[in-house]
């Protein structure tokens, strides 16, 4: 699987989601859920700090995916997503049967940048998806959309 502009036109409606939850005053993660058929399924944002802790837009589409679609159609669903998924957002997908992911800027990455604005370390180990569901198909990160997200989190990082 290579990134194609199908890809990045769901990845940049990701990107939106993340800005819109960084203005609403959580840190700016942004998915969305695309049927086999192209269709967009449902779209979440980061509701980490204004809703719960665990309100993460990855877990919030495997839950609804669990509800409304079928094991099949799961399996067929590919979720797109501004970062990639935590070890517990990517346990929730896995135990959830969802397809692939496609992600904007890594787990890693986004360490990478934290350490460099002096954050502490995380609360939890970062864990590749594949770590966590080792058959998945994972795709990312997009180097086209890097700045973009660096921006985004970097602000969400000054604000504290």
């Amino acid at each position: 699987m290579d990134l194609d502009d199908t890809h990045r036109h769901h990845l940049r409606r990701c990107v939106e989601l993340a800005r819109e939850a960084l203005e609403a005053g959580d840190d700016p993660f942004g998915s969305v859920l695309v049927g086999a058929d192209g269709s967009v399924l449902a779209e979440r944002r980061n509701r980490e700090r204004t809703d719960q802790p665990l309100a993460h837009p990855e877990i919030d589409l495997a839950v609804w995916a669990g509800r409304h679609l079928s094991p099949d159609e799961r399996a067929g669903a590919t979720v797109y997503t501004s970062g990639e998924h935590c070890a517990m957002c990517s346990a929730a997908h896995g135990w959830v049967g969802l397809g692939p992911i496609v992600y904007a800027v890594s787990s890693r990455r986004l360490d990478q940048w934290r350490r460099e604005w002096g954050a502490g370390a995380s609360p939890v180990v970062t864990f590749s998806v594949n770590e966590v569901v080792p058959d998945l198909p994972v795709l990312g990160p997009d180097p086209e959309l890097e700045g973009e997200m660096r921006e985004l989190h970097e602000r969400a990082f000054r604000r504290g």
